[in-house]
């Protein structure tokens, strides 16, 4: 789903709002979680899932055209981890914990 669609798809659902007032609301949305991952902060969306930044450390990579080693400088990339209330949504259901084989008989004495 584009921005535009899911834009499209609440200005539908919505039916008070105008369809610029939902063009606000998402883009504000989305600039606040830009802008809290640019400062380094954690987003987290309960049900959702949570935003946060991992650092990469400098390494010698390789270009694939060449195969000369380039330098790759250090940087910050963002990072979503889902929800368990998400998981659940896509996979149909609640989540399932893996099965148990039964245990033998413990003595009774």
């Amino acid at each position: 789903m584009t921005r535009s669609e899911l834009i499209a798809q609440l200005a539908a659902s919505n039916q008070h709002l105008r369809q610029p007032d939902v063009e606000l609301i998402v883009s504000t949305i989305f600039d606040e979680i830009t802008e809290a991952l640019a400062r380094g902060d954690r987003v987290e969306l309960r049900g959702f899932g949570a935003f946060s930044i991992k650092k990469r450390d400098p390494r010698t990579g390789r270009n694939p055209r060449t195969g000369t080693a380039v330098e790759v400088s250090a940087k910050a990339v963002p990072y979503f981890k889902p929800g368990k209330e998400l998981r659940e949504r896509v996979n149909g259901g609640p989540l399932q914990a893996p099965a148990r084989k039964p245990r033998a008989p413990s003595p009774v004495g």
